[in-house]
Order: C-alpha cells, then sequence, then structure tokens
C-alpha cells in the first residue's frame, strides 16, 4: 500500500556498503522500518543522506506492506528545514539523546496523531530558541504524558515522589522514593510551558540530579528500557 505521510526520523545505521536501515516515526503507521537501497552511493536518487539525520521531519511517500518487515520509501522531502538543531552543539547534543529516548520508548506501530504533533511542535521549537538547558527535561516529563505515565499530581506538595506508582506522597516507601531537592527541583517543571521554561533556575548539578530522577522514572514505565549512550556526553554538556 503507497502512503504519503509526514514522518520524524529516530535514526540510520549502516547496512551493507550503500543501504541504510532508517526508523521513523510517521504520523500515518507510527513507528516505521525503512531500507533505503544504495543511498550511500547514488547521487541522482531521490533520497539523500541529509534527509535521515536523527529528529529531521519529512514528507514521505512509502510503500508499507505492513508484514513487520523492511518497508522502502519512494520518495521524500524535508518538511521543516531546521536552522540550528544540527548544527548547534548544545542542540545537536540534545537530538542524539531525545532521539535514542524514543527509539528506546516509541515502537508501535500504531497512529497516535497527538503525539505525533507534539513531537514536531517540540523540534521546530528547540530549532527556534537559544536557551534550552532544562529543554529535555521538559520534554521527558510531556512525553510520558503520551505514553500513559505521567505523575499524578494531586497531591504533589509532598516531599517524597514514588518513581514506581508515579506520584507524590508525605511518608517515604522502601526504595522507590526520591526526596530532598531533587524532587523539589523536578516539581518546579510540572508548573511551566515551552515559554517560561527557562524561568527554572537550576544549577548544573540539580539539573544532573532532575534528569536522573526522571530517568530512573522511565526505567520503571517502559519495558525494555536501556540508559542512553547519549547520556554521557549531555552530562559534560550541561555540566
Amino acid at each position: 500500500m503507497v502512503v504519503a505521510t509526514k514522518a520524524i526520523v529516530f535514526s540510520a545505521i549502516k547496512y551493507s556498503e550503500a543501504d541504510l536501515i532508517a526508523v521513523c516515526y510517521t504520523e500515518a503507521a507510527g513507528i516505521k522500518t525503512y531500507l533505503l537501497r544504495n543511498i550511500l552511493k547514488s547521487k541522482k536518487g531521490k533520497l539523500r543522506t541529509s534527509f535521515f539525520q536523527p529528529l529531521t521531519q519529512l514528507e514521505i511517500i512509502a510503500d508499507h506492506k505492513n508484514k513487520g518487515t523492511l518497508e522502502y520509501i519512494k520518495d521524500a522531502k524535508v518538511f521543516y528545514p531546521y536552522q540550528t538543531l544540527h548544527t548547534d552543539i548544545v542542540k545537536s547534543s540534545l537530538v542524539m539523546f531525545l532521539s535514542e529516548m524514543l527509539k528506546n520508548c516509541i515502537r508501535e506501530e500504531e497512529v497516535n496523531e497527538e503525539l505525533y504533533s507534539f513531537l514536531e511542535n517540540s523540534f521546530i521549537w528547540l530549532d527556534q530558541n537559544d536557551e534550552v538547558a532544562n529543554f529535555h527535561i521538559y520534554f521527558l516529563l510531556k512525553l510520558s504524558m503520551y505514553l500513559g505515565f505521567y505523575p499524578d499530581t494531586s497531591r504533589i506538595e509532598g516531599k517524597y515522589f514514588n518513581i514506581e506508582a508515579g506520584l507524590f506522597q508525605t511518608t517515604d516507601f522502601e526504595n522507590i522514593c526520591f526526596e530532598g531537592p531533587q524532587v523539589e527541583s523536578f516539581k518546579k517543571f510540572f508548573s511551566v510551558n515551552a515559554k517560561n521554561l527557562n524561568d527554572i533556575k537550576l544549577t548544573k548539578d540539580d539539573r544532573k540530579l532532575v534528569l536522573e530522577l526522571i530517568l530512573t522514572y522511565y526505567s520503571f514505565h517502559v519495558q525494555g528500557y536501556h540508559k542512553p549512550k547519549s547520556l554521557a556526553i549531555l552530562n559534560q554538556l550541561f555540566n
């Protein structure tokens, strides 16, 4: 079945001498994996390797067999040409981290237009704004809403955050609660939006601890979760 859809690239790896295998999140069909034949050698084809940098937003025409095998892209063009996302060293590091997290968390071939819109708008915002030190934490918190495990904030005044239950509470519970300044810094992200994200003032250590909290939270709620390899680079940049 030939499908025209928007798509966001999560990853692309070399396969044989001239091919790439690209994992994309599509608006029309969720996660799809594409075999891009001869893309590394062909200079006259419709597809370019630059189209498949992480988080690139595309419009594609694809042949979907929907049999759990590799699919094929017939044509593609860039939907939104980024100005800074792949050239700014801080943003490009965020791109590597977030694309790795997305590939880690989103694996289903199912349509979710709200999630797609969230991703699309988030990466355009990241491209257009300069103050982005808190963006990855804010993004992961909001992403958890679309993945079905956004924290319960009905008792946000509680000093403990239970990472298994995903809620704030007034008493500790075994070894699955965070507490102290780490939790208080985390709470700040529930009362902001992207426009005033920079109002959250964190030290380098505070930011690292909040990221540790939310990644631990993800590890409890994402089946098959693995620690992002790009995390070390990200921590170096923001620390």
